[in-house]
């Protein structure tokens, strides 16, 4: 089997190409993962699917074909993908709100791949800083969540093709849809998860792919970057799905001010000042609860008293170190 009748059927020309149905796009994927694919056919197929549009059928069947090769993930709470480009983006302030999220008794499970960040950006780098632990493995994220509630899992420990597959776009110079299937993978099958954007069509792409896939609950918006991080100075929709059923949430802003996420300029240890109390920021405070109260809002929490719950959580958090780390950085 090959990828030629899926490259034909979408490639055919003006009035005859098609896009996949859901069990194409699931059969397509397992030869993309099995190392039985064309390389060529591969970028193909990928190219153009990212020239037609993607498809919520496509994003499914792409998604349960990855499911069926994942090794056996701990149970969590909350899904937390985190796959952004961070060229024009200040600090992964969303670190936190995971963290505060994981204090509500929630057991989160961040896991990722980021290109093209900057130094203030890396995701990775900055985890230390925000009290979170990175996994060697699945077993090891089991472990950490028993301990601290949260864990960050790399892609390469849990899904080594399909981050060859994302660098792919090294060679071909586009993002591919696979960039989504890792946005909605949800590998431990939470039943809330979280999801970030940096094209507001894609919110409704992967709300309709959520519903196929049959997520039970699910928050989307367009945050910092494309990750899961709300600017406290607008508005924010939130395209969720509860108990399945889609909806919009708009959420009022939090400040007065309007300001871009990228305007708060530190390095990441300013992460570990935020949380301690010795850097006084109120909109670093603000991105920080006010994402946690998105969160929370996946997770159940009325959207009305969600902020207000952030905030408790923010004023109550742990601020003591208990363990050497990296200095500046927030012990789990």
């Amino acid at each position: 089997m090959t990828l030629a009748p899926y490259i034909h059927a979408m490639g055919r020309g003006p009035g005859r190409a098609r896009n996949l149905t859901a069990p194409e796009s699931e059969d397509a994927m397992h030869l993309m993962l099995s190392g039985d694919a064309d390389p060529h056919a591969i970028g193909g197929l990928l190219m153009l699917m990212r020239y037609r549009g993607e498809t919520p059928d496509e994003i499914a069947g792409f998604v349960r074909a990855v499911r069926g090769t994942l090794p056996t993930l701990p149970q969590i709470d909350l899904d937390w993908p985190s796959y952004a480009a961070g060229r024009t983006r200040g600090l992964p302030w969303f670190l936190l709100a995971a963290r505060l999220v994981a204090q509500s008794g929630a057991r989160v499970l961040l896991h990722g791949w980021n290109s093209h960040q900057s130094d203030r950006a890396d995701v990775r780098s900055s985890l230390s800083y925000a009290g979170i632990c990175q996994a060697r493995g699945p077993d090891d994220a089991a472990r950490l969540l028993d301990r601290d509630g949260i864990a960050y899992l790399p892609l390469e420990t849990f899904a080594p093709r399909v981050l060859d597959l994302l660098r792919l776009r090294q060679v071909l110079g586009l993002r591919s849809c696979v960039n989504t299937v890792c946005r909605v993978l949800n590998p431990a099958g939470a039943r809330a998860a979280v999801q970030g954007v940096f094209h507001p069509p894609y919110r409704d792409l992967q709300q309709a792919a959520g519903a196929a896939l049959s997520q039970p609950d699910l928050c989307i918006l367009k945050g910092g970057g494309g990750e899961f991080e709300r600017n406290p100075s607008k508005d924010v929709a939130l395209f969720r799905l509860q108990g399945g059923v889609p909806m919009q949430t708009v959420l009022s802003p939090l400040l007065d001010q309007a300001r871009k996420l990228a305007d708060a300029t530190y390095a990441p240890d300013a992460l570990a000042a935020l949380w301690h109390g010795t850097l006084h920021d109120e909109f670093a405070q603000s991105i920080v609860t006010g994402t946690a109260a998105a969160a929370l809002i996946a997770l159940g929490h009325a959207p009305d008293t969600a902020h207000a719950q952030a905030r408790s959580l923010w004023d109550g958090r742990r601020r003591t170190p208990t363990a050497p780390l990296p200095q500046g950085a927030i012990a789990p």
